[in-house]
């Protein structure tokens, strides 16, 4: 296949089967969920997001609303690898990454954005190389600082959605309280060992972080990744994960795990799902 004109009929006759197939015409009846026109997709974009596009869930619209959308993902390690790449690959038009380390040789069996040359080099900015060569469209922006208390907020700004990815309860809970504040979309994930979990919050409208932990756990009585150790699989299955509820938040193509949190044990590759409600009491998200 070759030219605009016969990529775009190609998508236009998938979108015309697929109406068909649930008993959809173009005359009326039952209409589509999901518009499938590709007129405000460039070319590039169409061969980009091919397999995307062919999707019964996924709609042009869906593509649009991506580009047009930005993610603040904090942490480029582990679970961060994993969530940029799948969201610069499908096409979000901003990514901004947060990472205040370097990495080190002991980060590359399960941090797949950085490689041998990056010993040394901050994660941020090591991040931001590699998913610019995966997606060119994609703007990267890298921030070579830690995300506390004081400085979450103005991170924060101008983003639609957080992706948490780091490894430290402080951050956790800043996340979560810059969120609810701002009344932005979260992902939150861990992993340790061969197990994880994930959550997805809608501040006032759902169970945040807060809700489901309401404080943290005494120090020290986790262990942390050098002492319990962590397969590389195990990170990339947890932040896949994540980066789908990122898109499920953007794109509203399916439901969100709000009010919830899943935990996944890759030992037996098991889910178990726990419904968590919204505590009045929350000082995160109380009031809201």
């Amino acid at each position: 296949m070759s030219g605009g004109s016969s990529r775009r009929g190609f998508f236009r006759d998938l979108g015309g089967a697929a109406r068909e197939l649930r008993g959809v015409d173009d005359d009326g009846g039952e209409e589509s969920v999901v518009p499938r026109t590709v007129s405000g997709l460039a070319d590039e974009e169409l061969d980009r997001y091919a397999r995307q596009l062919v999707l019964p869930q996924w709609s042009e619209a869906a593509q649009l609303a991506l580009r047009g959308s930005s993610v603040l993902v904090v942490g480029a390690g582990a679970l961060g690898s994993p969530v940029s790449l799948y969201l610069a690959g499908a096409g979000v038009g901003r990514l901004g990454v947060v990472d205040c380390d370097a990495v080190e040789l002991s980060n590359l069996h399960r941090q797949l954005l950085h490689f041998t040359p990056d010993v040394g080099v901050p994660k941020a900015r090591s991040a931001a190389a590699k998913l610019g060569f995966l997606n060119p469209e994609v703007e990267v922006v890298p921030y070579d600082v830690r995300l506390d208390n004081g400085n979450a907020a103005g991170l924060l700004e101008g983003h639609d959605v957080v992706v948490d990815c780091s490894d430290s309860f402080e951050t956790r809970y800043a996340v979560n309280a810059a969120c609810c504040a701002a009344r932005m979309p979260l992902v939150e994930g861990g992993v340790s060992g061969l197990a994880g979990m994930i959550m997805a919050v809608r501040p006032g409208a759902s169970a945040c972080y807060r809700c489901a932990f309401p404080s943290p756990p005494p120090p020290d009585s986790q262990p942390t990744c050098a002492q319990a150790g962590v397969l590389g699989p195990a990170a990339g299955v947890v932040g896949s994960l994540q980066a789908l509820e990122a898109l499920k938040l953007l794109t509203a193509f399916a439901l969100p795990l709000t009010d919830a949190f899943s935990q996944v044990e890759l030992m037996e590759l098991s889910f178990t799902t726990v419904r968590v409600a919204r505590r009045p009491d929350c000082p995160d998200c109380g009031l809201l």
